[in-house]
């Protein structure tokens, strides 16, 4: 196997954008939501993006390596590295629920971030050692289900609104990357397809007026921009999280926060492990987790607010073709941006419609893997564990809507509409706004626990089922699914020890959706002593026959 093919710029194209879209992502919402700007500037340029850098560029190389270990013991030139990038729903999540209440105090909600970031990268640590019996014990369709919903919702989904908001500059790259990776066509001079859309979508959106293509483009705003940009070597700030550390009563209140998102990023990266095992690339549980959550530690350690984790996305960078060498060239060239301080200048240069369908076409082929790669008589837990993933985008969308400044000028609050009446009447375009907050709170569990428990139906194992519903009323009375805690426009996790809350807040408890998943506990324990458990597998086809007697 060579470090390095051809195919491996497609792979970088696609993995960097991605990355890009992190970075402005960060700068955007930190300078604007968590007072980091002005004064406060340094926090985002001198601290954090450094300090993601490194994080980005060792787990880079360490996943690269891997790639290239695994196909030189296997003689093997068709091995991919596991994509490796800083956490998208962490980083959101840590910005609206630990930075931004207290962006009155910028530098405390840093240090703030930093005992976040640290405490998912202990939790992914420490689970790196457990997750392998995890894996053995959780069905295929478990695993990828919840992949896909992300896909579908997060990933996919947002990028092709994206697309069809500003077609003038991302639809002809979308052409460009649909013929390149779906027939498989090569281009002149044997261009990549990922670098062939991101030129013509740069050259489209500098070329026509932004009236046409909705881009707004400026040579003096790239001037400027370079101009300011300075470099920017990562600082050690472990004294920093020391200082915050040793003061729990300012953080104990986030483990509502870090504890979810912790265990979010540890079941994630599990799921994307089995993800590229399903594509025939078996690395490491323990090693490749481990690797992960070494990167966040070290990424706290050096400034960065925002966890570092194995990216969805393993099946589509291996029919592009790409191998150990894309992920390498990602490390280095997001560490050469945010060294450089450069990121800025990209931003201006470079329009994210130009390469976001490189990111639309992966979420659409984790979606197909999961479906492909599980057995056939898996098929309905798979699109079952869909649901909770698919109402959580719904979710996100709806609780968009709060905050949108004519909302909050109205002076109408979230938790105004869900307490004028019974929460469960409140309905948006027929969906009920309550039910679509209890899903997204923590769906990525009930994806799992909806997709296992499906399966081990379809395979006639009722006591497993029944296993897989009392993990859901641990889960749901520990808070760390469907329960929630409404303060104005803030959704947030409610665990079971938490006491001290806003007087004012609106509390769900979910012990209601506790008793349900106790009840089909029951339901499937008392099957499994009635009916004959030889733990037979159905035929391929669904339903299956109706041969189980009392």
């Amino acid at each position: 196997m060579k470090l390095f093919v051809s195919r491996d710029l497609d792979g970088f194209f696609g993995l960097f954008i991605d990355n890009l879209v992190q970075l402005l992502l960060i700068l955007a919402l930190c300078s604007s939501m968590a007072g980091m700007s002005g004064d406060f500037a340094y926090l985002v340029d001198a601290r954090i993006l450094p300090g993601a850098a490194i994080s980005i560029v060792l787990g880079n190389l360490f996943y690269s390596l891997q790639a290239y270990s695994l196909a030189r013991r296997e003689r093997r030139n068709d091995v991919t590295a596991l994509p490796y990038g800083i956490n998208t729903p962490s980083l959101l999540v840590y910005v609206f629920f630990v930075l931004v209440p207290l962006h009155d105090d910028p530098e405390r909600a840093w240090r703030m971030g930093l005992v976040a970031c640290f405490g998912s990268g202990v939790i992914e640590l420490a689970g790196a050692f457990v997750a392998p019996w995890i894996r053995k014990h959780t069905p295929r369709a478990a695993l990828l289900s919840t992949l896909s919903g992300i896909a579908i919702g997060f990933i996919s989904m947002k990028f092709c609104l994206d697309i069809w908001s500003k077609p003038i500059v991302a639809m002809a790259p979308l052409a460009v990357v649909l013929v390149s990776y779906f027939s498989g066509v090569r281009f002149p001079f044997h261009l990549p397809g990922g670098m062939l859309a991101v030129l013509i979508g740069t050259v489209v959106a500098w070329t026509l007026p932004s009236s046409m293509t909705e881009v707004s483009l400026s040579t003096h705003a790239v001037v400027d921009a370079a101009r300011a940009a300075q470099p920017r070597w990562p600082v050690w700030c472990g004294q920093e999280l020391w200082i915050a550390l040793r003061d729990p009563q300012s953080w104990l209140g986030y483990l509502s926060v870090i504890i979810p998102m912790g265990l979010f990023n540890l079941i994630g990266s599990l799921q994307n492990i089995e993800s590229a095992e399903a594509s025939g690339d078996k690395y490491s549980t323990t090693w490749s987790l481990s690797a992960n959550g070494i990167g966040t530690i070290i990424a706290a350690l050096l400034g960065s607010c925002f966890p570092t984790t194995i990216y969805i996305g393993h099946p589509g960078w291996k029919q592009l073709g790409a191998r150990s060498g894309y992920s390498l060239l990602n490390g280095i060239a997001i560490a050469a941006l945010c060294l450089s301080g450069t990121v800025p200048v990209v931003a201006r240069i470079i329009p994210i419609e130009a390469g976001i369908g490189i990111v639309l076409w992966i979420g659409v082929i984790i979606t197909a893997q999961a479906f492909s790669a599980t057995p056939a008589r898996h098929a309905p837990a798979v699109a079952l564990g869909l649901f909770p993933a698919i109402a959580a985008w719904g979710a996100t969308v709806a609780l968009a809507v709060f905050d949108l400044p004519e909302v909050r000028k109205a002076g109408i609050t979230l938790q105004q509409v869900l307490t004028s009446t019974d929460p469960n009447n409140v309905q948006l375009a027929g969906y009920g706004l309550h039910g679509l907050i209890t899903m997204e709170r923590g769906y990525i569990f009930v994806c799992m626990m909806l997709a296992a428990l499906s399966a081990a139906l379809i395979d006639r194992k009722f006591f497993v089922a029944s296993i897989w519903c009392a993990l859901g009323v641990i889960a749901t009375t520990i808070g760390l699914t469907h329960a929630y805690a409404l303060s104005g426009n803030v959704v947030d996790y409610l665990m079971v020890w938490e006491q001290i809350l806003p007087i004012d807040s609106m509390l769900y408890r979910a012990y209601d959706i506790a008793a349900g998943y106790l009840a089909m506990a029951l339901i499937f324990l008392t099957l499994g002593f009635f009916f004959e458990t030889t733990h037979q597998k159905t035929s391929a086809t669904f339903p299956p026959k109706d041969d189980l007697h009392f």
